[in-house]
């Protein structure tokens, strides 16, 4: 595996990669990583020539300072978990190096609602932050794919219309979420929860389950909102949102026949930490 953290570096390696006719696969992550990254780099693997992953904590993407200087940062661990994945490629830049001086970051792309509903109502900026850097991290890697975990479905979303917007030339493939024993899905922030409530927080998935199987009842769409907020409500746990919505355009749906593509995602505050997750309910490929 070679590491590069200079762009300029990396930049002579993308261009033999390019001229050798490489089809390169790319996992964007913010460290701290888990299988959950590593089942994204194994689809990369499968199906690429090359395989570039990348550990970038991006300032630009978060509203609370506090929560930058808490997100974990195990570099050694990382870079030790990313070579036995069998990546060709760890890029670990600094910020001056993806944001140098004189450097502006807008891109002429807008999310619309997309941005302004769920995580975009509690953490405004983030998105335009997260959607600059990716575009960033694309422009300098020109990979032929992207792969990002199903987790951060809304963000995912972004992405996609990013992609389709600004006429990129790649594909973006989706992971499944990769789940802990007791059902919580794989976060960087999971190691920030005590034992106990690192235990108690698969009673977020569990609510998505349940939920599932009321709206599959016919149970209208309110009530199963409530039901589930009332669930996530306990002890340590504060739920901000538990929403049912497209899976395109993410419009909360009112009935079940509002949606071929209908997704449950919700975000919990356990021990002050945001947890999020979703489920997908019904799918028309």
């Amino acid at each position: 595996m070679i590491i590069f953290k200079r762009v300029s570096h990396f930049q002579d390696w993308i261009r033999e990669s390019n001229n050798k006719g490489l089809h390169l696969g790319f996992v964007p992550t913010m460290g701290a990583l888990h299988e959950g990254h590593m089942s994204l780099v194994e689809k990369s693997l499968a199906d690429s020539d090359a395989t570039v992953v990348s550990i970038f904590v991006n300032p630009r993407q978060f509203n609370d300072p506090e929560d930058l200087k808490k997100y974990p940062r195990p570099v050694e661990s990382d870079i030790k978990m990313v070579e036995l994945s069998g990546a060709d490629v760890l890029f670990l830049p600094e910020a001056e190096d993806i944001y140098p001086p004189g450097f502006d970051p807008h891109i002429d792309f807008d999310p619309g609602p997309l941005a302004e509903v769920m995580e975009g109502k509690f953490r405004p900026g983030h998105f335009q932050g997260m959607a600059e850097v990716v575009h960033r991290l694309l422009s300098i890697i020109q990979p032929h794919k992207i792969y990002m975990g199903q987790k951060d479905f809304q963000q995912l979303t972004i992405v996609r219309k990013m992609i389709t917007d600004l006429h990129m030339p790649i594909l973006l493939e989706m992971g499944n979420t990769v789940r802990e024993p007791n059902g919580l899905a794989m976060s960087s922030r999971n190691t920030r929860l005590s034992p106990e409530s690192r235990q108690e927080a698969a009673i977020i998935y569990s609510t998505l389950i349940a939920a599932q199987r009321l709206f599959e009842e016919g149970e209208p769409i309110a009530d199963i909102k409530k039901i589930a907020l009332d669930a996530l409500t306990r002890k340590n746990f504060e739920p901000e949102y538990f929403e049912i919505v497209d899976g395109i355009t993410l419009r909360s749906i009112q009935n079940m026949d509002d949606s071929q593509f209908v997704v449950a995602c919700c975000a919990v505050k356990v021990e002050g930490i945001r947890l999020i997750d979703n489920t997908i309910w019904t799918r028309s490929e």
